[in-house]
């Protein structure tokens, strides 16, 4: 097995940031296997999706609409809606896998591995992307 770790900016906002092309990179000539793609936070996870035709855009309003920034939480530390935060993880697991074949992602035509990220109190998170050999 083969790990690394990436440190992804997500900033002050919640965010869908696509780490595809971090992904590809890590697996690129590694041959077969299995990429586990983990998120070590209790507020993000990953998502599989199609992005840049507002297929992200909506996958945060989806979450907004399932999950309001009020004051309904009883996990109420940090910004207003937190608890919402650690819900979350819930519905977008903070975990991926994807089988890899002769060293390259087996995603279809428009899906991509991205972070989604609700807590705006945490400016970067980590990702841990695993090799499993077949």
């Amino acid at each position: 097995m083969r790990s690394e770790e990436l440190s992804i900016r997500t900033g002050g906002q919640e965010v869908v940031v696509d780490i595809t092309g971090q992904c590809e990179a890590f697996v690129r000539g590694a041959g077969d296997g299995l990429l586990h793609v983990f998120v070590p936070h209790a507020t993000a996870g990953l998502a599989i999706i199609e992005t840049g035709a507002g297929s992200d855009d909506d996958l945060l309003a989806a979450l907004r609409d399932l999950l309001p920034a009020d004051e309904r939480w009883q996990h109420s530390h940090g910004s207003r809606g937190h608890g919402r935060s650690h819900v979350m993880p819930a519905l977008i697991p903070p975990y991926a896998t994807v089988p890899v074949l002769d060293g390259r992602l087996t995603l279809g035509t428009w899906q991509s591995i991205c972070l989604v990220d609700l807590n705006v109190d945490n400016a970067t998170r980590t990702v841990r992307l695993s090799f499993l050999a077949g």
